[in-house]
């Protein structure tokens, strides 16, 4: 079940793609780009099959339908 509309998935893109920046801006390798590395992949996971956990749980829909 679908629960990311259009919108919110091109804002999770936006801000995956700002991590993945800033991440390499603070080295490759430290453990916070690390840390952002991973954050922005959660993003554009969800933002790519349109469907977040934390939504289910909390009963929130971005989607249209």
């Amino acid at each position: 079940m679908k629960n990311v509309g259009k919108t919110d998935s091109l804002i999770r893109y936006a801000l995956a793609v700002v991590l993945v920046v800033v991440g390499v801006m603070l080295g490759a390798s430290s453990v916070v780009s690390l840390v952002l590395y991973g954050v922005a992949a959660v993003l554009a996971i969800t933002a790519s099959v349109s469907v977040c956990p934390i939504y289910m749980m909390l009963g929130i829909k971005t989607n249209k339908k």
